[in-house]
């Protein structure tokens, strides 16, 4: 008995989130015919934010998963004096919506320290050096958790608003991203800026969706075993 009123109430809890997650995205989509969403993508300069935001998130995801993979190893699997400061500074942009790098490296580092050190140390033993034990061991052994934090990253990234609006302006074709795209538009054709928005939703679910595909079923569950 106690166990099914423990069953009811995690189902209600997971009913509750989804639909507070998700209600949002579904309003987006039901207020705008398909082919209303079609046509946004006609609309001047919708292309060219849509363009650009790939581009620029391509890069940033490049420039993160190069230096965020290594950093996130050395965090994972040394203790320091000072660790828990650097930490705590990598998180401090997520309070800011400054930047997508902390969705992988808090990710990374959790998927690398749930690597069994015993496998670390036996590549040592056998005579690896430590730059072949973290590409040839640790990186295939934390991979499901590092495509999940990939894919936040990737996810983040798309949606940037903030850090692009303060830094870079919103300049059609120069640095005026869908996020901002939708954010000109509001203020003028409230229609298209729900299009634009329903647009990015799909490109965001569709890039998710085509990660966990390729790595196969859990791989964005977020939980590192």
């Amino acid at each position: 008995m106690s166990d099914g009123w423990f069953a009811v109430a995690l189902a209600l809890a997971l009913a509750v989130v989804l639909t507070f997650l998700t209600l949002p995205v579904v309003a987006i989509f039901v207020q705008q015919p398909p082919g209303e969403l079609i046509a946004a993508l006609g609309e001047e300069g919708a292309l060219d934010a849509l363009w650009l935001s790939l581009r620029t998130t391509a890069a940033a995801l490049a420039l993160i998963l190069l230096a965020g993979t290594p950093a996130a190893y050395l965090l994972a699997t040394r203790r320091f004096r000072g660790r828990a400061v650097l930490i705590t500074l990598i998180e401090l942009p997520l309070v800011l919506t400054f930047v997508s790098a902390p969705f992988y490296l808090r990710q990374a580092i959790a998927a690398f320290e749930a690597v069994d050190p015993t496998l670390l140390d036996a590549s040592r033993t056998l005579g690896a050096s430590a730059a072949r034990t973290f590409r040839r061991i640790a990186i295939p052994t934390a991979l499901p958790g590092l495509v999940a934090g990939t894919a936040l990253a990737l996810g983040r990234a798309l949606g940037e608003f903030g850090a692009t609006l303060m830094f870079a302006g919103s300049f059609q074709g120069i640095t005026q991203t869908v996020p901002l795209a939708i954010y000109d538009r509001f203020a003028t054709d409230f229609t298209d800026a729900l299009a634009l928005s329903a647009v990015l939703v799909a490109v965001s679910a569709g890039i998710l969706l085509a990660v966990k595909l390729v790595r196969g079923p859990g791989v964005l569950g977020g939980a590192v075993r």
